[in-house]
């Protein structure tokens, strides 16, 4: 039984699309403190917030504005052959009941902001676990999206908040019913909640972290492909699920690709991730890589300073490495040259974690991005990192053990809602009752066959103007 029925009088797409746009209003309004918060709790920039934060939650609002209404639309079902005769189908998105949010706290404006207007939009009631390291920030920001819904009568309970801390999301998973479960964070704890809910049959999104590669090779612009991945690695502190972890570089363009690295990573600044712990996680993690063979770009690696870690790029990096297999999340990156793109995508498979893959070359080819999305990618950029991802139309889908189900976009919307088809039958269809006679039977063996015996003649037509005549065969032999 579905943890909760259909409400005797929900919400309408309008009602919803009306808290749309009082919640995108209330989040321009408040974006400085929301920024600041998440300055203060997460580590970022001002600026990290605004960009990262703020314009892919507003530009997801206004995406659903203009789309939510034909994407949610019933749409008929066309092409029913034979069967289909005499009979109207529609299909109908209904929401999915209730559903969970358990979010993270890495971008925590917009990864929660998102999945909760694609959960509204849809029509759910939301239940909603705050990040126990970004509590003042979505508290803040659920304040903003109960004060929007509070506004229509329709929508009035339809968001609720829980406590920020661990034990109140194992107290929620295991004590309150749900029809679909939202969840973004590592693999770790994906796979633990994947088990509370499958025994009871609850869907879930699991949004899990990538391991992925910047792919360069020897035709590509070196020097803007290691400025993309210094931005892609050092963004957010280097704490983005997408973000490259590692740079394969053709030997042709290694030596101009690393000179533009080493340019940045000696200028960049020390960043702050989440806290002391994090930083201290991700600087072992690129040292032991040091120690096992590989080379520091910067001559040095200077430690940590709390959560503070200026950003690290190790060359040679050896392939066991959990550097190189992507085991860290932070402003470290490993690279690797290499001779063959079989090699590259040898060394990019070890990994076995992808959401976002990115390859440099001036001549995109179709066999190059089937190669990555081969491999588990659910993106893949040529010649960018990261920026094209904020489009709100681009859903993320993991696999493996980057998760399972869909976020944002189309895709993401639809996975918050269940399809309900109705069919209609014309009042002249006549309900068969037993088998029809030997000459109705024979129209529709007839009607099977029809595509075959229709084909038959042309393709004899065809075979006989294609084979040569005795006449010119004759003419061939002698010539010979």
């Amino acid at each position: 039984m579905p943890a909760s029925l259909p409400a005797s009088t929900p919400s309408t797409l309008a009602d919803r699309l009306a808290w749309l746009r009082r919640f995108r209003d209330a989040v321009k309004v408040r974006h400085v403190e929301l920024c600041a918060l998440a300055s203060t709790e997460v580590g970022k920039t001002a600026f990290e917030a605004m960009t990262g934060d703020i314009l892919p939650l507003l530009s997801s609002c206004n995406w659903h504005l203009k789309r939510a209404k034909s994407l949610l639309a019933p749409h008929v079902v066309r092409g029913g052959g034979l069967l289909g005769l005499g009979h109207r189908v529609e299909r109908h998105r209904m929401p999915a009941g209730r559903v969970l949010i358990i979010a993270t706290w890495n971008y925590p404006v917009q990864l929660l902001g998102i999945q909760l207007v694609q959960a509204v939009v849809a029509g759910n009631s939301v239940v909603v676990k705050p990040s126990e390291r970004a509590p003042r920030t979505q508290a803040l920001l659920m304040e903003l999206a109960i004060e929007a819904a509070e506004a229509t009568p329709s929508l009035r309970g339809a968001i609720e908040v829980r406590s920020a801390s661990r034990e109140e999301g194992r107290r929620v998973l295991a004590d309150e019913q749900f029809d679909h479960v939202v969840f973004t964070g590592s693999t770790k704890v994906g796979r633990a909640i994947a088990e509370v809910c499958a025994p009871r049959l609850i869907p879930t999104s699991l949004e899990l972290s990538g391991s992925d590669s910047a792919i360069v090779l020897a035709d590509a612009d070196a020097r803007a492909a290691a400025r993309a991945v210094f931005m892609g690695f050092t963004a957010n502190a280097g704490q983005t699920c997408m973000a490259p972890r590692r740079a394969l570089v053709a030997r042709e363009v290694h030596a101009a690709f690393t000179d533009e690295l080493a340019k940045l990573v000696a200028g960049a600044p020390k960043t702050n991730l989440a806290d002391a712990q994090a930083a201290s996680q991700a600087h072992a993690t690129a040292t032991a890589a040091i120690r096992a063979g590989g080379r520091s770009i910067a001559g040095a690696v200077e430690p940590c300073a709390g959560r503070a870690m200026r950003p690290i790029a190790v060359l040679d990096c050896p392939v066991d490495s959990e550097l190189f297999l992507g085991k860290h999340f932070g402003p470290a990156i490993a690279v690797r040259a290499f001779d063959t793109i079989d090699e590259a995508f040898a060394m990019h498979a070890r990994s076995g974690q992808y959401l976002a893959t990115s390859i440099w070359t001036k001549r995109p080819k179709h066999e190059l991005a089937e190669r990555a999305r081969a491999c588990g990618s659910g993106l893949v950029h040529f010649n960018s990192v990261l920026l094209p991802s904020a489009h709100p139309g681009i859903s993320i889908s993991g696999h493996g053990p980057s998760g399972w189900g869909t976020s944002r976009g189309e895709s993401g919307l639809f996975a918050l809602t269940r399809e309900v088809f109705v069919t209609q039958t014309d009042g002249l269809v006549q309900v068969p009752v037993g088998e029809p006679s030997e000459k109705i039977q024979q129209m529709i063996s007839n009607f099977i066959m029809w595509p075959l015996r229709s084909a038959a003649p042309r393709e004899q037509k065809q075979a006989q103007q294609t084979r040569p005549s005795g006449k010119s065969q004759r003419t061939e032999i002698k010539a010979s």
